[in-house]
C-alpha cells in the first residue's frame, strides 16, 4: 500500500490557513489523501531546523505562513540549500496588498486570533437567536440585547438572524390573541424591545403564499378578518410595553435592521460593528 504524501505546515500561529490551502490543493490531485504535519507557533530559527531535516529525509513539501521576516528568510535559505520545496502561502498576497493600498504589513504573528474574538461573539449570537426563536424559552427575553415582538410572518426570525450576524443577541416572541404574552415581556426594558407590524393586505398575501408552499388551500391563518384581529391585538401589547414599532411592509430585512439599530442607538443600545 502506497504511503500518503506528507506536507509540513509551518506557521508562527496555529497554521489553519496553510492547512486549508494544502487540503484544497490536495483534493485536486488525489482526493485529499495527504498527511499534514503541523509545526505551529514558530518563534525562533531553531524551531525550523527539525522540520527542515525531517522534510529532507522524507522528501516532503513545506507549506508555510510566516510573517516574521527573519524566520521566512531563514526557511527560504535553508530550504534552497537542502533542496527542499518550501512554499510561501502569504507573501504574494501581502505584496499585492502593499502595492495596491500603498501600505506596509505589520508583520506580527497571530493577529487573526484577535479578530477571531468577533467571530466567536457572532457564533454565540447566532446560537442565542436559534435557542430563543419564536418564544421557545422566555428566559431569553431578559438575556437578550434586542427583543422582537409581532404576529406570525413579520420577519422576526430572519431579522433575528441578520442581527445575530452583527453580534446582537436577539430573542423574538410571537403575539397570538389566544396566548397571553409571557410576564417577562413586560419586565424587560422597553429600550431594547421592538414591535414589528405589517399592513393587513401584505400579511394576507404572505400567508397565502406560505399556505401554498405547504400544499394547503384553506386556513384561518390567512383569513383577512383573523389577520386584522391579530394585528389589533399585537398593537395593544406593543403600546402597553411602550416599545418602538416598525412597519416591515415591503422592507428588506437589511432595511428593517438598519432602521431598528438607528432607533435603538438613540435609546442606548450600542452598535456592535
Amino acid at each position: 500500500m502506497k504511503e500518503k504524501e506528507v506536507v509540513y505546515v509551518v506557521s508562527d500561529s496555529v497554521g489553519e490557513t496553510a492547512e486549508l490551502m494544502v487540503k484544497a490543493v490536495a483534493s485536486q490531485f488525489n482526493g485529499g489523501e495527504v498527511e499534514i504535519e503541523h509545526v505551529s507557533y514558530v518563534e525562533e530559527i531553531k524551531d525550523l531546523e527539525h522540520v527542515i531535516i525531517v522534510s529532507k529525509c522524507t522528501n516532503s513539501i513545506i507549506a508555510y505562513t510566516l510573517v516574521i521576516p527573519t524566520l521566512k528568510e531563514y526557511l527560504d535559505k535553508r530550504a534552497e540549500e537542502e533542496g527542499i520545496l518550501a512554499i510561501d502561502l502569504m507573501s504574494p498576497l501581502m505584496e499585492a496588498f502593499s502595492q495596491k493600498f500603498n501600505k506596509l504589513p505589520k508583520r506580527q504573528p497571530r493577529l487573526i486570533r484577535k479578530l477571531d474574538a468577533n467571530y466567536f461573539r457572532r457564533v454565540e449570537a447566532v446560537e442565542f437567536a436559534v435557542k430563543y426563536d419564536d418564544g421557545q424559552d422566555v428566559r431569553g427575553i431578559q438575556r437578550a440585547d434586542i427583543v422582537l415582538i409581532g404576529v406570525s410572518r413579520t420577519s422576526k426570525t430572519p431579522l433575528s438572524m441578520y442581527l445575530a450576524h452583527k453580534r446582537f443577541k436577539v430573542a423574538n416572541v410571537p403575539l397570538v390573541p389566544e396566548v397571553c404574552p409571557p410576564d417577562e415581556l413586560f419586565k424587560v426594558s422597553k429600550n431594547k424591545c421592538v414591535g414589528l407590524v405589517i399592513t393587513p393586505d401584505k400579511l394576507n398575501e404572505i400567508r397565502k403564499q406560505r399556505l401554498k408552499n405547504l400544499g394547503l388551500s384553506v386556513a384561518k391563518y390567512a383569513d383577512l378578518d383573523r389577520i386584522l384581529e391579530e394585528l389589533e391585538y399585537a398593537e395593544k401589547i406593543m403600546k402597553r410595553i411602550g416599545c418602538p414599532i416598525i412597519n416591515v411592509s415591503d422592507k428588506a430585512v437589511e432595511e428593517t435592521a438598519d432602521l431598528l439599530l438607528a432607533m435603538l442607538k438613540k435609546r442606548g443600545v450600542g452598535n456592535r460593528e
